[in-house]
């Protein structure tokens, strides 16, 4: 079994990429790609220790990208990590996100949550702070009983401390991945709310751009979504892949390679996915 999404502490997992590469190890996967958000500060860390531990190591990233609805996330794998037009389009993100931060740590404080930024940042990794260390601190504080509340009432999209940020286009995504020599994956395609209609229509105007998979196998897809997603690969030329999004304790119900405990990626999509690289 392989697991093809997976955080670490250079982006909002609990586990540094060693642990990660020895729970992999642990857990008997064969591969494991390391995808933080908008970073691949991880990487040769957790390639290093992958090495050593005799478990196939896959470069990954998750980008943000704007949506026409919902969530929109991008999977890249198998870039030239030092490729600098796509580290500087990182690095974009990233001076985004901590743009937000600062904004929501304000409108926070203006309603009543008194927080300081190295409260919230002692929840956090290596480099990425994001919402769910807020929600961390917000818990430690006792400002809400859990971490939906937070969500629903101050950290969602719409609700009172919430900021937009910048977010590449889809099309600028696809291609910063491809120009690195990596395949781009749309991740999750259920965040995007979209009807099965509009989906269709979104995916084919992606693989259009030259949208590389889908990911269809993961902790959250059910029988009827992995089928949907499964056919919108085939009739679009696309690889299937998949992951568990394993985030350590920010999210325990979800196993690394296991998901909610019966997630399977077969190693042979990872074998599709080197083979389009070819």
């Amino acid at each position: 079994m392989i697991d093809l999404h997976v955080h670490s502490t250079f982006s909002d997992g609990s586990c540094t990429p060693r642990e990660l590469a020895e729970l992999a190890k642990e857990t008997r996967l064969s591969a494991v790609a390391l995808t933080d958000h908008d970073s691949t500060a991880g990487l040769g860390l957790f390639t290093q220790a992958c090495n050593e531990l005799g478990v196939e190591a896959v470069p990954g990233v998750e980008i943000s990208a704007e949506p026409l609805h919902g969530t929109l996330h991008l999977l890249g794998y198998y870039f030239d990590i030092e490729n600098a037009a796509l580290q500087a389009a990182l690095l974009e993100i990233r001076d985004g996100r901590r743009l937000r931060n600062e904004r929501m740590l304000q409108k926070l404080n203006e309603l009543g949550c008194q927080l300081d930024w190295d409260e919230v940042a002692a929840f956090a990794g290596e480099e990425v702070v994001g919402r769910p260390h807020f929600a961390q601190a917000m818990l430690a504080r006792g400002y809400v009983a859990d971490k939906a509340e937070v969500f629903d009432k101050y950290l969602g999209k719409g609700k009172a401390a919430y900021v937009e940020r910048f977010r590449l286009s889809p099309t600028d995504a696809i291609r910063l991945i491809r120009d690195a020599g990596g395949i781009a994956v749309l991740a999750h395609p259920f965040s995007l709310q979209m009807s099965k209609a509009t989906l269709k229509d979104f995916v084919k105007s992606l693989a259009e751009l030259g949208l590389g998979g889908i990911e269809v196998f993961y902790s959250e897809h059910s029988p009827e979504q992995i089928s949907i997603y499964s056919g919108l690969a085939a009739a679009y030329g696309l690889l299937l892949t998949g992951g568990s999004d394993f985030h350590g304790d920010a999210n325990p119900r979800v196993k690394l390679g296991r998901g909610f405990g019966n997630l399977r990626v077969a190693d042979e999509l990872l074998e599709k996915l080197k083979a389009r690289l070819g």
